[in-house]
């Protein structure tokens, strides 16, 4: 008797069956989108069950004493300064008038463009001693002029600000003006001054959101590689690629890089112990119809003074020093492996982003047609590759698929002898983008999912009733209405993956040069100018995301 006849004798009705099916099929499915994100974390616990003891001896009389205290002093120096920035960036853009604002307003948010290994080596090629500034001061000044060493700890630390504070600014400014310049005048009329309604108003009804936005940028500074491989500046990223590409020891590099997964953890429970119990009310239409402050016309200076040096040192020099370069070396060093840069880049983020897309799409779709709770931790698991460091993920899933494809080789080895064909899993673009998809499903799941949000329940009822279910719903129905959030999520990701750095150089084929592993070589070498070129092009890339949120009026002046 089948399953089918079988609960028909026992009077389970045909559809119930079916639904309940259906209903593990879409499940299976969403668990299956877990595993990018999964196999590197257990690929970490499983190597802590056999440490390489002489390695780590080497690593803890050598390395970690330096590496340890440089992560700590980095995370906490670039959240602290990035929070500063960010919030008090928001702060005059949002609730003061002064001249400039309106351009400000979104021109803040443009060093979101740049990468932060692309404003590194462009910090340092003008700044260090062989460079146009040094040296125009020692023929000024004479050999005895002094400049503040940019290879340093507060010079990553201040350049690494001026790259991520973007974050703190975009959540900070949106609080500020949700929460309505009402509640400031509330504050004046029971006698408080604009500093002490500021300090404690609007500061304090802002502090999830600027919490927010410093837990992203501690989270990207665990995750840099790039930038602090061209200060020279030793952090866990530094230290597992090293311990990977010079030791060859997959084990050490996997336990490794299990201590920076720790840091991010504490971070993460940090920033939601410092939110939690908080409840807080805004009204958009109060900020609306509330003035800005007026500034007396020396503090009108003074702020334009300050975002106009933010504003310089994040983004516009940066871009005319890049241009120059560029301009400089492109008679001499374009060629036609810069075509081979580009399409490569394009291959590898026009892949990624068409399969994070369709992954983000299943992943919405179910969590939308299962909400109980075993759907919602398989979706937050699926996402969670987004707070996993780039260099962790790539060693996370290279080391089990090696393993894997070692396994299978010996298999067919044993089974066909010398015959055999070889198998080359690893170091094939199978692996780049599957490391992708655990880094940056979440980038795409986010706005696919909002966008399902607006698709109204009545849509699927309707559909149903015609007899379109299942698959078919979202095909014919759900893909169609999100057309825009496709194409946001498929632009973010896109992006993302132009500026990614660590997985790609780590996971990537051999001789699979991009634009991003481009810019590594040449700045590994010193050659600033030379990685001027395909760092351009990355940075127009990432504009993309910034120019599409100005154009949608995410910013109102």
């Amino acid at each position: 008797m089948t399953s089918r006849a079988a609960a028909l004798a026992e009077g389970m009705p045909a559809s119930r069956l079916s639904m309940r099916r259906g209903r593990w099929r879409w499940i299976a499915i969403a668990a299956l989108l877990c595993v990018p994100a999964l196999v590197p974390v257990l690929s970490i616990v499983a190597a802590f069950a056999a440490p390489d003891l002489d390695i780590w001896r080497h690593l803890a009389q050598h390395i970690l004493p330096q590496v340890v205290p440089n992560t700590l002093k980095l995370v906490v120096g670039v959240a602290l300064l990035s929070g500063v920035l960010g919030t008090s960036l928001a702060w005059l853009t949002a609730m003061c008038e002064f001249p400039g604002r309106r351009f400000f307003d979104w021109a803040l948010l443009l060093p979101l463009a740049i990468p932060t290994y692309v404003l590194a080596f462009v910090a340092v090629g003008f700044l260090d001693f062989a460079g146009p500034l040094q040296s125009w001061l020692r023929a000024v000044f004479g050999s005895s002029a002094w400049f503040p060493p940019i290879r340093s700890t507060g010079g990553t630390i201040v350049v690494m600000s001026l790259a991520l504070y973007p974050y703190v600014y975009l959540l900070a400014r949106s609080a500020f003006l949700t929460q309505g310049r009402r509640a400031l005048e509330a504050a004046r009329t029971l006698g408080l001054s604009a500093a002490a309604g500021a300090w404690r108003v609007a500061l304090p009804m802002a502090r999830p959101w600027i919490a927010g936005g410093i837990a992203l940028v501690g989270m990207e500074t665990l995750a840099d590689f790039g930038a602090v491989s061209v200060f020279n500046y030793d952090t866990f990223t530094t230290a597992i690629y090293r311990v990977w590409s010079g030791l060859f020891s997959m084990s050490a590099a996997l336990q490794l890089s299990g201590v920076l997964l720790l840091f991010v953890v504490i971070a993460l429970l940090i920033e939601r112990r410092s939110r939690a119990g908080a409840r807080f009310a805004s009204s958009r239409d109060a900020s609306r119809e509330a003035p800005r402050m007026s500034l007396s016309p020396a503090r009108q200076v003074a702020a334009l003074a300050f975002v106009s040096l933010v504003f310089l040192l994040a983004f516009a020099l940066p871009v005319l020093q890049l241009a120059h370069w560029a301009v400089a070396r492109a008679a001499s060093d374009f060629d036609a492996r810069y075509f081979g840069f580009v399409a490569r880049s394009l291959v590898l983020a026009g892949g990624g982003a068409a399969l994070i897309v369709v992954a983000s799409l299943l992943l919405a779709y179910i969590g939308r047609r299962e909400p109980h709770r075993c759907t919602r931790i398989l979706v937050r698991l699926a996402t969670m590759g987004y707070a996993i460091p780039g260099t962790v993920l790539a060693i996370g899933l290279l080391v089990p698929v090696i393993v894997l494809n070692n396994t299978l080789q010996e298999a067919l080895r044993s089974w066909l002898g010398p015959a055999a064909p070889t198998i080359m899993l690893h170091g094939t673009l199978f692996t780049v983008l599957l490391a992708y998809a655990a880094r940056f499903l979440a980038v795409g799941f986010n706005p696919v999912e909002s966008g399902l949000h607006r698709v109204t329940r009545s849509i699927d009822e309707a559909a149903i009733s015609l007899g379109v279910t299942g698959a078919a719903l979202l095909r014919k129905v759900h893909a169609p209405l999100l057309r825009t959030s496709l194409a946001t999520a498929a632009t973010l990701v896109f992006v993302d993956i132009m500026k990614e750095m660590p997985i790609t150089l780590i996971a990537r084929p051999f001789g699979w040069e991009t634009l991003a592993v481009r810019v590594f070589e040449m700045t590994a070498e010193g050659e600033w100018e030379r990685a001027a070129l395909p760092a351009v092009a990355i940075v127009l890339t990432g504009l993309i995301p910034v120019a599409m949120l100005t154009r949608r009026g995410a910013y109102v002046a």
